[in-house]
């Protein structure tokens, strides 16, 4: 009797084995808007931003109520997404924009992703994917630290952090390499589609040519970032607004309808069910540049504020996420390169020196604790962490800060000189933290440097 039960349970195994091999292996769509306020979409409570299909995405899947990046800015911001680890761990603290020069003392394409680092689409290229990039790089200007050479088999976008929606002629003041849209490797060619259409056009057609293999597909807009450069169509649809405010919300509901294009698609080719959608925002809404509102946090992009690195974030994995679910604790883009790998059918925990974690077993239910205790954020020698549900921020020219931030997300309560031994404990900690760290690759030059500081001063005066 024992034997048979024995072959039966050998039996059961293999078949539990058989049918797991059988499961396709999902689809990966991540789409990254950029600059975009937290509060600025219908399903964060906007009342004059028009964003059906990421709502209507909401609510066929989970919303992320406390979603990090890991900077404040979109390079370090990006870096850390790709990598699932700190990026101040191989030392890409600082935006890689004009302005900034290496540590060897020089500028522009000497910097970048470090070449040392392997990206998700390297992981998920091992993994039998095929990978695409679309949109903004921000990783890199030079040839070595082109989207082909980091993992992604296609790319269809621009090298550098920004640029026009419309079209570059030889005439554009702006005319740097890295701010031309670029097809493949070196093949430099604009379009007459507003930009933002185009990037939504060019990943459809990759899903149609990939539809019968798993892919990996990266939708970067750079929606909703300066210029602010709507169509007349759009912003035809806001008559009550005007300036930046009426500018961004025709961008956004641009970006919104691309989503909207790239979502059918995938049903229409019966893709929709084996496809985990993930959309969020690379940092906090910039409340100057473009009339983002990151209500009802406090901070804007640039700072360690909620504002700065809180961000909406959507999850869509139909028949495994549950729909119109919620999450309540903090996860981080860091989690996204092991949550993809894993549901990729590989091991992130096999990867060494990941600060990322698989989101799956929390979202599912599986795991009750928090995907991360503490959360960490740095810029030169301003930082923040948090433990728990408690903030600390740290400043170069005044005293610590310390929030609650279940009551007090605003930040508005600052607790510190009522809690002296929390604050001294979540200091030491960040500092430990920072050993750890390595030294940034690159600085702002002296040049640039009163420039800086003069509008860090304008933003506290405020």
């Amino acid at each position: 009797m024992k034997s048979k039960n024995i072959v039966s349970a050998i039996c059961l195994m293999l078949i539990l084995a058989l049918v797991a091999q059988a499961q396709p292996k999902p689809n990966i769509l991540l789409i990254l808007s950029d600059d975009a306020g937290y509060a600025d979409f219908g399903f964060q409570g906007s009342q004059i931003m028009k964003t059906p299909h990421l709502d209507r995405l909401a609510k066929q899947g989970m919303r992320f109520e406390q979603a990090y990046v890991s900077a404040a800015v979109c390079g370090p911001s990006r870096a850390g997404l790709l990598t699932g680890k700190y990026q101040q761990r191989f030392g890409f603290e600082e935006n890689n924009v004009p302005g900034y020069m290496s540590a060897s003392g020089t500028t522009g394409d000497d910097m970048g992703l470090p070449l040392d680092q392997l990206t998700v689409a390297n992981y998920l290229q091992n993994l039998g994917y095929r990978t695409a990039l679309f949109g903004k790089w921000h990783m890199g200007n030079a040839d070595r630290f082109h989207p082909l050479q980091r993992g992604f088999d296609e790319f269809y976008g621009f090298r550098g952090g920004a640029r026009s929606y419309f079209e570059y002629d030889d005439e554009h003041p702006n005319h740097r390499q890295e701010d031309y849209l670029e097809r493949g490797f070196g093949q430099f060619e604009e379009t007459e589609v507003y930009l933002t259409d185009a990037l939504a056009d060019e990943t459809n057609a990759f899903i149609e040519r990939n539809q019968d293999q798993p892919f990996f597909a990266f939708l970067a807009f750079n929606a909703v970032h300066t210029p602010m450069e709507a169509k007349p169509e759009d912003l035809a649809k806001f008559p009550d607004l005007e300036g930046k405010r009426q500018q961004l919300a025709a961008m956004t509901l641009a970006l919104d309808r691309a989503i909207g294009q790239v979502l059918d698609k995938l049903k229409e080719l019966d893709l929709d069910e084996n496809t985990l959608v993930v959309f969020t925002n690379d940092n906090g809404g910039p409340s100057d540049t473009n009339a983002s509102v990151n209500d009802p946090l406090s901070g804007t992009k640039a700072n360690h504020l909620e504002g700065g690195i809180r961000v909406p974030f959507l999850m869509r994995w139909t028949g495994v996420i549950d729909k119109k679910s919620t999450y309540a604790y903090p996860i981080s883009t860091l989690d996204l390169l092991p949550t993809f790998v894993k549901a990729a059918g590989g091991h992130p925990d096999t990867i060494a020196s990941l600060d990322g974690v698989d989101l799956m077993p929390y979202v599912l239910g599986n795991n009750s604790d928090r995907p991360h205790q503490t959360l960490y954020w740095k810029k030169e020698n301003r930082g923040a962490i948090r433990e728990g549900d408690w903030k600390l921020l740290r400043f170069p020219d005044r005293p610590a800060e310390l929030y609650y931030l279940p009551t007090d997300a605003s930040e508005t309560n600052n607790l510190a000189t009522a809690n002296p031994e929390k604050v001294k404990a979540m200091y030491k900690n960040l500092f430990a933290w920072e050993l750890t760290l390595e030294r940034p690759k690159w600085q702002l030059q002296r040049k640039y440097e009163g420039a800086a500081m003069k509008r860090m001063d304008d933003y506290k005066k405020k």
